[in-house]
């Protein structure tokens, strides 16, 4: 029996003012050479086609629902209504730009978690902007958790870089490196550890995951005379781990853990804090890094940059990563059991 077809993917507008417009219009045009997933836009039909025109691309643009985005795709962008709509010109963000903005993310998951999606895949947003507008959250990550709430429980979402050259995790994600310091405990890590573990299962078909965990302090703290985190707060999660009979190695020195050989002996490198993990995955795979939410009841992919204000409107913008995460969400959902 032939398998059900995916459906189609829950792209966000992001920041209106940035280049998120730019690159889904710039991977939709190449669909057919790329044999992208079907993705419908969540946005603004009129805001698009205005963006387009001032790309210099002729777009067709087809007013459609989640069902119909399927169907629509060969032909035309896909664009779904939100009921907000943006009038930021390309590189000045303005006061429509958070509910617009907003709006795209709350009714891609709505979708997604009705079936009407495949996964949500987000386009940047400029976390500035919406926290004039009253935005709460450290970033997309912990916002999409709390969308992900049911009955009051809100899931621990974890963050992961992924590229075909190294995925990584970060233990702690969006705050001060003195607060990752108070936040980092054993338990934080084990559970960050078996999410990562069950979802390299579930949604990367890896049979058994290989973890590697980074020290904290230089050198893996040198037994204790560079810092006792090492053995006080990682040990212990890592003997958990492998009681679970996860395989984690480590704690290994942050500084060597990503040079060729090194990468080669593992899946995934869970790394305490978040410089710590995206500096060198934004070092090897900067263009075709994909940010991956785990933890979440769905799938959740997005590219690995900013807004970029300053080329948005100009058609400088490189599509690769959000065609990395289009790909990676494509394949992520074909694999969800």
């Amino acid at each position: 029996m032939a398998s059900a077809p995916i459906k189609p993917l829950a792209l966000t507008l992001g920041e209106p003012a940035g280049i998120g417009p730019d690159i889904t219009i710039a991977a939709w045009l190449r669909r057919a050479e790329l044999n992208l997933p079907p993705f419908y836009l969540l946005g603004d039909e009129a805001f698009l086609a205005r963006r387009a025109k001032a790309l210099g691309v002729d777009l067709r643009i087809a007013a459609v629902s989640p069902a119909e985005a399927a169907a629509a795709f060969t032909n035309a962008l896909p664009v779904v209504a939100t009921g907000e709509r943006a009038s930021a010109e390309p590189g000045t963000p303005d006061a429509s730009s958070a509910p617009a903005a907003l709006a795209s993310i709350r009714q891609a998951v709505a979708d997604v978690r009705a079936g009407r999606a495949g996964a949500v895949v987000t386009n940047p947003i400029a976390k500035s902007v919406l926290y004039r507008a009253g935005f709460r959250h450290p970033g997309h990550t912990e916002f999409l958790a709390e969308l992900a709430a049911e009955n009051g429980r809100v899931p621990q979402p974890v963050m992961m870089l992924w590229s075909p050259r190294l995925a990584v995790v970060p233990v702690t994600i969006h705050v001060s490196l003195r607060e990752a310091l108070t936040q980092l405990t054993s338990e934080l890590i084990v559970s960050t550890v078996r999410i990562v573990a069950s979802e390299l299962k579930s949604h990367f078909g890896t049979e058994r995951p290989r973890i590697a965990i980074s020290g904290l302090n230089p050198h893996a703290g040198e037994d204790g005379s560079l810092g006792h985190e090492e053995q006080t707060v990682i040990a212990p999660a890592l003997k958990v781990l492998r009681n679970d009979g996860i395989e984690a190695r480590g704690p290994l020195p942050a500084d060597t853990m990503f040079h060729d050989a090194a990468r080669n002996t593992y899946d995934c490198a869970v790394c305490m804090y978040h410089d710590q993990a995206l500096i060198p995955i934004k070092t090897v795979a900067f263009d075709d890094a994909v940010n991956v939410t785990l933890g979440l009841p769905f799938i959740r992919t997005s590219p690995d940059h900013g807004t970029a204000f300053d080329i948005a409107g100009t058609g400088k913008a490189n599509p690769a990563s959000l065609i990395a995460a289009l790909q990676l969400a494509g394949r992520m959902a074909a694999a969800k059991p």
